[in-house]
């Protein structure tokens, strides 16, 4: 088993029409021992910008710590908010500071730029960026994901069709992986306003 997967994870961003939407399972779980059911892997980072941060747990919290530091000394220095794409290079930039010995954390980042289009941005290990026009996956269900995602979702799609496809896509995926699951959280991002929608799943 990979260190990435010691935990479990279920991460997907999906963009619409003047929105976008991210999700994570609440599942923290040491292989098949269920340790916690509500971590969250999902941080907002502004208002309308949130990154999701599939892997191992410790890695996860660090990180975020991390980020949340480095942004808050961005916007001092600034004086202006950071945009989705700034995130997205200076998380890349902290991860491959550490290429020798990496964060095991692929973060995916979902927001809306300036013009309210909307952003979604992934990347590896040691930060190399994967952009998509559609929706990005992580964590252990990612296969799954990848499957629901790409029989549910559609162009210019809005929020209210796009949260019920992300949905269904995040808890289908985990219902057919072992090591994430156990409800999850949503969050629908759109140019007026951030709405957090709590589902509930399997939990066997």
């Amino acid at each position: 088993m990979s260190i990435t997967q010691y935990n479990g994870s279920a991460i997907v961003a999906m963009t619409g029409k003047n929105c976008v939407v991210i999700g994570c399972d609440k599942r923290l779980g040491q292989q098949a021992l269920t340790v916690d059911m509500n971590f969250e892997k999902v941080f907002r980072v502004k208002d309308k910008l949130y990154v999701g941060l599939p892997g191992l747990a410790t890695d996860v919290q660090t990180l975020h710590d991390r980020i949340r530091y480095r942004v808050n000394m961005y916007d001092l220095e600034e004086e202006r908010a950071i945009q989705p794409d700034n995130l997205a290079h200076m998380i890349s930039n902290m991860l491959y500071q550490k290429r020798f010995g990496p964060y095991f954390c692929e973060p995916i980042i979902a927001g809306l730029t300036e013009k309210d289009e909307p952003y979604i941005m992934g990347m590896d290990l040691i930060g190399c960026l994967s952009s998509a026009p559609d929706f990005i996956v992580g964590g252990t269900a990612s296969d799954n994901l990848y499957g629901m995602c790409e029989a549910l979702w559609e162009p210019d799609l809005g929020p209210d069709d796009l949260f019920r496809s992300a949905s269904q896509a995040l808890l289908n995926a985990v219902d057919r992986d072992a090591m994430s699951g156990w409800g999850a959280v949503v969050h629908v991002i759109t140019p007026e306003k951030t709405e957090t929608y709590h589902l509930q799943g399997r939990q066997d």
